[in-house]
């Protein structure tokens, strides 16, 4: 939703997101922010607020060790609740996000623009019509296989059956 985005953006999208977590990591990036303009001036480097913009922003898993919690239940027992936290990741960056896009050589290729469909791969990139005949293909190879199974699994079970009461009788 942010990333690549201007601090100025992405701070105006995350006040505006109807979302649960929007609040927390609005403060994340004023915090990353107010960091970036810290080290710039330990470093004597002059760095506007306004120029920087989120080269990544990410959630990590974060611990639930000893942050366990019981809750009343039913009949006078306890439900085990373990809380869970979070690890929220921003990094901001001073250079120019197409130089950053450059260096890495893929700013310069055009490529054609890919479906969604294509981008996930295996049958749901193929087009509907052969995809629709791989499946009939599938299908009648499939019931080709069972049906000799099927009379072999039958043919053996009334031979097992035979077996079985001619065995009752000699005895």
């Amino acid at each position: 939703m942010i990333r690549g985005k201007n601090v100025n953006q992405a701070l105006a999208i995350l006040r505006y997101a109807n979302k649960r977590a929007a609040l927390g990591i609005e403060k994340c990036v004023k915090s990353a922010i107010a960091n970036a303009n810290e080290a710039a001036e330990k470093a004597n480097i002059s760095v506007d607020p306004d120029d920087l913009w989120l080269k990544a922003a990410y959630v990590d898993q974060g611990p639930t060790k000893n942050r366990r919690r019981m809750r009343p239940a039913p009949q006078g027992r306890a439900y085990k609740e373990r809380r869970h936290f979070c690890h929220v990741t921003v990094l901001v960056s001073s250079d120019k996000q197409d130089a950053e896009t450059k260096a890495d050589g893929k700013a310069g290729e055009s490529r054609p623009a890919v479906s969604k469909r294509a981008k996930r791969g295996g049958a749901a990139a193929a087009p509907r019509a052969k995809r629709g005949a791989a499946k009939a293909e599938t299908v009648e190879t499939a019931a080709a296989e069972e049906k000799p199974q099927k009379k072999a699994s039958k043919a053996a079970s009334k031979l097992g059956g035979a077996l079985r009461r001619k065995k009752k009788t000699d005895e």
